[in-house]
């Protein structure tokens, strides 16, 4: 039998305990006040008490001589009888009072979970299944977005059917912001990207004699795939993370929550006049891109050629058909509803914290210019297929 205690307290008994194996059984025995001003001087001796391996495969726990217990005494107890348990052996307690049994259920609830030991894995294990997890990541995003358009044409559909349920104020108001705004930014990028291509289109034909088909280059690359492009890349990188920031603000201050309390469908007043703003300003902002890019190209025809603008518009004329013009302004309006509808949904996933909204704005216009690259390549594809 052995026996250990701490600090005695004036009117209080002091904090003790007694092992008895006499009986073929471990027998532990607490005592007096176990509470945390009076475990102190005992904890040492309970941590060796508790690495020493016992001879017997049972172990008692007798609470019946505690007078006092808390949190902190609990814990002890708990901790002794872990570390018994780890050892083998089998651990029962016995005269527990309904307020010692709380605190012992509390405490052994409370114990940090046990690490994961995870079994090493190969690299092409590892490289295999993070390619996995993202074409499944892929796979979701890809079936919540189409349920998502699905969701916008079903509303817009219930607007054609109730006239009154649409918001003309918000389409005029996105028009002009989304849109029309962003005019001088579209001018000036098309106007220098055209100019570029023109330069460096000369330089090169050159080198074979062939510098006046120049013009032929400008007009096809430009009006068929650069304007359209870059037009909806600068939508994307402005309008399309606006719509993110202002619906994630929204959604994050509760806004939407009230308008669905005040019977108001966010998809009515957020969703569907941003997506057409959009569809209407886009292919509008396509032509003035191109007429730009097709204006800088004549600069450096003009300048590095010598050519003539009559002479320009007349090779224009030449290289350029409808079709040349009008397959640029054919995507626009599927580039313009794909920007928007990443942009709104992206703001619509927005959490309660403003640094959601920022990763949300981020996520939207990486989306956004990469559906739209692809989008351009299927039409591409598709118009090549055609034989247009």
């Amino acid at each position: 039998m052995t026996e250990a205690s701490g600090a005695t307290r004036d009117g209080e008994d002091q904090a003790s305990y007694t092992v008895d194996d006499r009986a073929g059984v471990l027998r532990f025995l607490p005592a007096g006040d176990w509470s945390v001003t009076a475990i102190l001087p005992i904890d040492a001796d309970l941590r060796a008490f508790a690495r020493t391996k016992p001879g017997q495969p049972e172990a008692v726990f007798d609470l019946s001589g505690l007078v006092r217990l808390d949190t902190a005494g609990a814990w002890l107890i708990d901790r002794t009888a872990a570390a018994l348990k780890a050892q083998g052996v089998k651990v029962r307690f016995e005269n527990m009072k309904e307020g010692h049994k709380l605190l012992l259920d509390k405490v052994s609830e409370s114990e940090p979970p046990k690490a994961e030991v995870r079994e090493p894995v190969s690299l092409y294990e590892e490289v295999v299944g993070h390619i996995g997890a993202v074409v499944a990541a892929m796979g979701v995003e890809t079936v919540a977005f189409i349920d998502f358009l699905g969701a916008v044409l079903a509303t817009i559909g219930r607007s054609i059917r109730h006239p009154r349920r649409f918001r003309m104020i918000p389409l005029v108001h996105h028009m002009q912001k989304a849109g029309f705004d962003a005019l001088p930014l579209v001018c000036l990028l098309t106007f220098l990207i055209g100019a570029v291509i023109a330069q460096q289109g000369a330089v090169q034909l050159r080198r074979f004699g062939a510098d006046v088909f120049t013009v032929n280059l400008i007009a096809i690359i430009f009006l068929r795939e650069v304007g359209i492009l870059l037009t909806a890349i600068i939508v994307a990188g402005r309008s399309g993370s606006a719509f993110t920031a202002e619906i994630g603000s929204m959604k994050m201050r509760e806004e939407i929550d009230a308008m669905r309390t005040l019977g108001l469908d966010p998809m009515d007043m957020l969703v569907v006049p941003r997506v057409l703003a959009l569809v209407v300003t886009l292919p509008l902002l396509t032509f003035v891109g191109d007429i730009m890019g097709l204006i800088g190209g004549g600069v450096v025809a003009a300048t590095q050629l010598n050519m003539s603008p009559d002479v320009y518009m007349d090779r224009l004329r030449g290289a350029a058909d409808f079709w040349t013009f009008g397959v640029g302004l054919i995507k626009a309006p599927f580039m313009a509803i794909v920007i928007a509808l990443v942009g709104c949904r992206a703001g619509l996933d927005v959490t309660g914290s403003a640094e959601s909204v920022g990763t949300q704005t981020t996520r939207s216009v990486v989306r956004s210019i990469f559906l739209v690259i692809i989008l351009d390549a299927l039409f591409a594809m598709f118009f090549t297929a055609v034989g247009i």
